[in-house]
């Protein structure tokens, strides 16, 4: 029951996840001035410096998705 219940868990965490990559990805692809010209209004700095800052929290957030949301999913779904 404690495996099933886990598995579920990080079923749902690794679909959660995911679709707000997803859309943070097609957010930002498809909106970038948009997207720049808002968050401009709080913080200073060149459009490149803001890509560069977009691109790397979505690779960072792409790597914990991967490594603690999906990893364990298919760890549990190997063991059961």
């Amino acid at each position: 029951m404690v495996m099933q219940v886990l598995t579920d868990f990080f079923m749902w965490c690794s679909i959660i996840n995911s679709s707000l990559l997803l859309f943070w990805f097609a957010f930002f692809a498809l909106t970038p001035n948009f997207l720049y010209r808002l968050q401009g209004q709080w913080f200073n700095g060149s459009k490149e410096a803001f890509n560069n800052v977009m691109y790397s929290f979505l690779a960072l957030f792409k790597i914990f998705v991967i490594v603690f949301n999906i990893t364990p999913y298919v760890a549990l779904l190997i063991i059961s």
